[in-house]
């Protein structure tokens, strides 16, 4: 009898930022894990922090402005094929400004309407959210 692999488990915020219609986007750098790839911004809670927490944390360390995290919009889990289990958390937010000053983990930023984003270049565990905003494959 074989066991399941064991995964690492990860909680992520991923910050929902909206401009009228439009989505923020940012992608990773190239060469890193998942290079390349477009995502919300964010990244993983630290031991005992909460969401929004994070959310606001993430969000001055890769885009170097100030957010206030509102609503949570859905929650998701996803198993990546390289073994980690990941807990998204995705909130709704607002900036301070959009004169972003972006950290290395951000590669580039672009705003974009759910219905434009080509999926296929979006992290796995983003897509399913996308869809329910109106992206399709």
């Amino acid at each position: 009898m074989s066991e399941a692999p064991v995964r690492k488990r990860v909680r992520v915020v991923a910050a929902v930022v909206f401009d009228g219609p439009r989505l923020l986007m940012t992608q990773r750098p190239p060469g890193g894990p998942l290079g390349l790839q477009w995502e919300f911004p964010g990244g993983k809670l630290e031991p005992g922090e909460a969401p929004e927490a994070a959310l606001v944390r993430e969000v001055r360390e890769e885009l170097g402005v100030g957010s206030v995290a509102h609503d949570t919009l859905a929650v998701h889990e996803f198993d990546y094929a390289h073994g980690v289990h990941v807990e998204l958390y995705f909130v709704r937010c607002t900036l301070d400004s959009h004169a972003f000053t972006p950290a290395h983990a951000v590669h580039a930023w672009r705003w974009v309407e759910p219905r434009d984003v080509n999926l296929s270049e979006v992290l796995e565990g983003d897509r399913d959210f996308l869809r329910s905003l109106g992206a399709t494959d």
